[in-house]
Parts: structure tokens; C-alpha cells; sequence
């Protein structure tokens, strides 16, 4: 169940393509052995209400966060999200290298017994495949 959700304040659009975005983390998961194709979903949340630091208008954010199923060990979330990080770092650097911009990261793991979900996209996905 790796979702990759994206918080961007609105002033981004204008100094990148967001799908763009969306489409670099998304094939980059696609990589990662032990985060599942068929729970994989990476979306973006555009914030037209925020502050940041000085408020100067220039100034833009980017938080990002993996949810997680419950059950991987420490050392397995750990490379997640170095190689999460790496590559959004990676494919933001145009704009930070260019503009005032905040970058952040965090993996939250999901409890079990509190998450509800009814999926068929594993079923498609083998069907497609034949």
C-alpha cells in the first residue's frame, strides 16, 4: 500500500510541470524492490492557502509523504526513503537551484487494524499482462 502524496504550494506551477513530477516519483517507486506495483499510487495536492517563512511570495514548498502498510523493518524504510528523497531531490533541483524552496519528506506507517480498502487493480494488471 505505498502511496506518495504530494503537498505543493500554488506558486510551483508557474516554475514546473507537476505531472511531470508525479511521473518521475512514480516510475522511481516502480523501481523499488518491496514497494508493490498494484498498491503503488503517487498523486499531487496543490495548496493555494500557506505561508512560508518570511512570506515572501517567492518563497514555495513541496512536503511529500509515503504511507506505508504496517511491517516493514526499520532498516527497509530507511532505504525507501533515501531513495524517495534522492529522487525528489533530484528532480526539484531546476527550481531550488534557482528559487527559495522548502523540501521536506516523511514515511508514516499505516496501523493495520485501522485501514479499510477494496481494490481489484491487481486482477487488471494480470490480465493485461496476458
Amino acid at each position: 500500500m505505498p502511496h506518495q502524496i504530494i503537498e505543493y504550494s500554488a506558486n510551483l506551477e508557474t516554475r514546473m510541470d507537476i505531472q511531470a513530477l508525479v511521473d518521475g516519483l512514480h516510475e522511481n517507486a516502480m523501481g523499488i524492490d518491496g514497494l508493490p506495483l498494484g498498491g503503488l499510487r503517487t498523486r499531487a495536492a496543490r495548496r493555494e492557502n500557506y505561508k512560508i517563512a518570511d512570506e515572501h511570495p517567492d518563497n514555495a514548498f513541496i512536503h511529500m509523504i509515503l504511507k506505508l502498510g504496517h511491517g516493514r523493518d526499520e532498516d527497509t524504510k530507511k532505504r525507501f526513503g533515501e531513495v524517495i528523497f534522492d529522487a525528489l531531490c533530484r528532480i526539484l533541483e531546476p527550481v531550488s537551484s534557482t528559487s527559495p524552496l522548502a523540501i521536506s519528506f516523511e514515511i508514516q506507517e499505516i496501523d493495520a487494524a485501522l485501514t479499510f480498502k477494496k481494490n481489484n487493480l491487481r486482477e487488471y494488471m494480470a490480465k493485461r499482462r496476458n
